[in-house]
């Protein structure tokens, strides 16, 4: 575990283009199960590839596409641990990954791309592949 004062400027860098972090289990399962429209739930990590590469690679695809999720959740792998375990539950059949980006519509995953995806890729990259999921899942709309 990481001492949250430790992540928060991570997930600072998150809430300020709207991320709202997940803290608990039943939040996750709440708005997983509960919440029509789509979600971009981010499992954050302390690791190199998740600044370098998907925390940006996030950033450019909301910044540059028309179609955009309903909701943008994230949890914190190694602080958020419970709610990092219910997350993963809603990604099967991928195995647990952090970091890692998944996009639900209406409850269902529809896209997701896993750690071995995100290492070494350029945040351009992920951008790019981030935003062909949006036109295919988001309506055009802001985010919430």
């Amino acid at each position: 575990m990481y001492p949250e004062a430790l992540v928060a400027a991570m997930e600072h860098e998150l809430a300020m283009v709207g991320f709202v972090p997940v803290k608990t289990a039943k939040a996750v399962s709440d708005h997983i199960t509960q919440q029509q429209g789509t979600t971009l739930l981010f499992v954050n990590s302390m690791c190199g590839c998740a600044g370098t590469g998907a925390r940006l690679g996030i950033q450019m695809a909301l910044e540059a596409s028309r179609h955009q999720p309903d909701y943008l959740r994230t949890v914190f792998a190694g602080v958020d641990e419970e709610a990092t375990m219910q997350a993963f539950a809603y990604t099967k059949p991928y195995p647990p990954s952090s970091p890692a980006i998944a996009l639900f519509k209406d409850g269902a995953l529809v896209h997701f791309i896993e750690r071995h995806q995100i290492k070494g890729t350029p945040p351009e990259v992920l951008a790019s592949d981030l935003q062909h999921a949006f036109g295919l899942h988001c309506q055009s709309s802001a985010v919430a």
